[in-house]
């Protein structure tokens, strides 16, 4: 999924046409947000999550390619 900013201050969401799977555990419930890890299933790879913004963001760059934030090699499960 790619955010395009666009004047009009909307957001335009272009979906690229590669899929991916995620599995989602939420340990813990603080702050308004969500913590806990999500696994990349495709990749085989644990990345943990502070909130549910930087849970979408992870996802976000795994479908991307971009991996700005996370899914580091050391985290192959």
């Amino acid at each position: 999924m790619v955010l395009d900013e666009r004047k009009d201050n909307t957001m335009n969401m272009n979906y690229q046409s590669s899929k991916s799977t995620f599995i989602v555990k939420v340990d813990n419930r603080q702050n308004g947000t969500w913590q806990g890890q999500i696994v990349w299933a495709d990749e085989n790879r644990t990345e943990h999550f502070r909130s549910m913004l930087e849970m979408l963001k992870l996802m976000e760059d795994a479908m991307t390619g971009e991996m700005k934030i996370g899914w580091d090699e050391r985290d192959i499960v």
